[in-house]
């Protein structure tokens, strides 16, 4: 695997290293040795599965403080999403910025979010499945969420969503008293 820090610390976009022949291809999609040596959280408890069935669907953003915040790793195993990060860490130097990725069945691509960060995709094509691997169980008392469209952040989504939860719709504007306590 190549880990390429993003412009927020601690998170990175993987590509795979593929070893391949007439047949097609072998690569590693997780590797505790690896991830390990490049530093990053290796306890894996959970991994989800999503299927958006629209292109235009957007999920997130979301996150889970602490002491249940995860570090998750997001890949597209069927379709294409654009994924979005915000670094919601209070002391880090890029708290408040957000970083994109493209990822796709094709590009095989991942994205390594690392806890204190929010996560979410807009879906590109139909039927778009998602891979998660994460390093905690979900708790619900614990969940926030940021609105798609939240000023604070101003992220350049390229489009708005087509198909969105009214849950996701409706999250407040940013405010640190309940977005980070």
């Amino acid at each position: 695997m190549k880990f390429y820090e993003t412009p927020l610390k601690g998170a990175y976009e993987i590509e795979l290293e593929k070893r391949g022949d007439d047949r097609g291809f072998f690569a590693r999609f997780f590797c505790v040795n690896e991830f390990t040596k490049a530093g990053l959280e290796t306890n894996i408890v959970q991994i989800n599965n999503s299927l958006s069935r629209d292109k235009g669907t957007l999920r997130g953003i979301h996150y889970q403080l602490a002491p249940k915040a995860e570090t998750k790793i997001v890949r597209c195993i069927k379709g294409a999403l654009f994924d979005v990060i915000i670094d919601l860490r209070e002391t880090s130097e890029t708290f408040g910025k957000w970083h994109s990725a493209e990822l796709t069945a094709e590009n095989r691509k991942m994205l390594y979010v690392p806890k204190g960060f929010g996560h979410g995709f807009l879906t590109l094509e139909e039927d778009t499945e998602a891979l998660y691997l994460v390093t905690e169980f979900y708790a619900p008392e614990l969940e926030r969420g940021i609105r798609w469209n939240d000023p604070y952040f101003n992220i350049n989504w390229k489009t708005g969503p087509v198909v969105i939860s009214d849950k996701d719709k409706n999250h407040p504007d940013f405010n640190p008293e309940y977005h980070l306590k």
